[in-house]
């Protein structure tokens, strides 16, 4: 059946879950998926509901919203709300690494992530075979340093031709400008391994097994202009085993890198991601 997800934090006081509910109902609305959870301390109450429509057709999502403006205003709320049959439209972003790349790809294809990527950016025209084959256009951006700015005009040209609703740096080797972040904000979502700080630039997983490292993991976060320190989505850990050569700590690596920031994506697409400050709260 056709479905709506709404989702929204607020100050917490009572009567907020009464209200929702009351109104979904109202909207001839079955409730069939209800997370909420209360951050005591902060004070801030959070909530996702999905709802099918019980006529079964297709839910008229800009009415809904106009008629909730009034229940959300009365509750100081910021919420979204949207046809969770919809797929959002991704833009995905590589550079020579393409383990993140083809597992997005695979997920999308099999139903997993419900999303349609509409184009693959990268610096790098390694995954073009790749890319094409699946029928995604590939778009080659070499980045340098005299054309950053040059290069992230093109991006948001892309961004607003596609009307992307997000962006997914997939192993992207680049650092996205202040200005783009901010232009973005909310839209991209970034992984890294988790040896930062302690071993930075090349070949991560080789410095970490040269120190005897024991576990290796990846984080997911919202991209800030605080490189790597954004709002974090999702992290992945595993033990490594003393019997690992460099080699399959770097394939362990790669991983957890795949798991963490498939599930990100897949969290935001689903409308379970709710930013508050320097944290998120994801209502699975």
């Amino acid at each position: 059946m056709s479905a709506v997800v709404l989702t929204l934090s607020c100050p917490d006081r009572p009567g907020i879950v009464r209200a929702v509910s009351t109104f979904v109902t109202g909207q001839d609305l079955n409730i069939v998926e209800s997370h909420q959870f209360c951050e005591r301390g902060a004070g801030r109450f959070y909530l996702r509901i999905a709802a099918e429509t019980l006529t079964g057709q297709e839910p008229d999502v800009d009415t809904l919203r106009a008629r909730f403006a009034d229940v959300a205003r009365s509750f100081g709320m910021d919420w979204r709300m949207d046809d969770a049959g919809r797929r959002p439209r991704v833009l995905i972003m590589v550079s020579k690494f393409g383990h993140c790349l083809n597992d997005l790809l695979y997920r999308v294809r099999t139903g997993q992530l419900h999303a349609e990527v509409v184009a693959v950016v990268s610096n790098h025209p390694d995954w073009r075979s790749l890319v094409e084959v699946a029928g995604i256009p590939f778009v080659h951006l070499p980045v340098e340093a005299a054309s950053k700015a040059d290069a992230e005009d093109k991006l948001l040209q892309i961004v607003e031709e596609q009307q992307v609703e997000l962006v997914v740096l997939a192993r992207y080797m680049q650092i996205l400008s202040a200005q783009l972040c901010e232009r973005l904000r909310g839209r991209v979502i970034n992984i890294h391994h988790s040896m930062l700080p302690s071993f930075k630039g090349a070949r991560p997983y080789h410095q970490a097994y040269d120190r005897g490292v024991k576990l290796v993991g990846a984080t997911a976060h919202y991209a800030t202009a605080d490189l790597d320190e954004g709002p974090i989505i999702e992290q992945e850990v595993q033990r490594v085993d003393h019997a690992m050569d460099a080699a399959a700590v770097a394939a362990l690596g790669r991983d957890t890198e795949c798991l963490a920031l498939a599930r990100a994506v897949r969290y935001h697409l689903e409308n379970r991601v709710l930013v508050h400050g320097h944290k998120t709260v994801v209502l699975k």
